[in-house]
């Protein structure tokens, strides 16, 4: 990961580009899942008297195995709708092309637990 972002600030120092970071604290949230996972009722939401009763995730949750799966597969579809492609040699970078000239770039990283994005629009 210390290579991509030596190559993207390469790349930005070059073409004198301004770097952008944003963190998304809420990320693993946005993930839809793809199979059926129940859970039992958060406290606090229980109705009485139907407490056995359990909830259908529909969109991921903190803590849930799949959930950085399901954010970089809805992650790559929303970025690859604006025009960006893969890198073949680095997942975690994209690239969109306009013009002659390389103009933007997008890198994602998982660090602890957390997202980060380094974005030139």
């Amino acid at each position: 990961m210390a290579k991509s972002i030596r190559i993207l600030l390469a790349i930005a120092a070059w073409y004198d580009y301004e770097i952008w970071q944003m963190d998304v604290k809420t990320v693993f949230v946005n993930g839809y899942v793809e199979e059926e996972i129940f859970m039992d009722q958060p406290e606090g939401f229980t109705v009485v008297g139907e407490e056995q009763k359990v909830c259908r995730l529909q969109r991921s949750i903190y803590g849930l195995k799949q959930a950085f799966r399901s954010w970089t597969t809805h992650f790559n579809e929303v970025i690859r709708g604006y025009g960006f492609i893969k890198n073949d040699y680095d997942p975690y970078i994209y690239k969109k092309i306009s013009g002659a000239r390389l103009r933007t770039l997008c890198f994602m990283s998982m660090i602890s637990y957390s997202l980060r994005m380094m974005l030139r629009c």
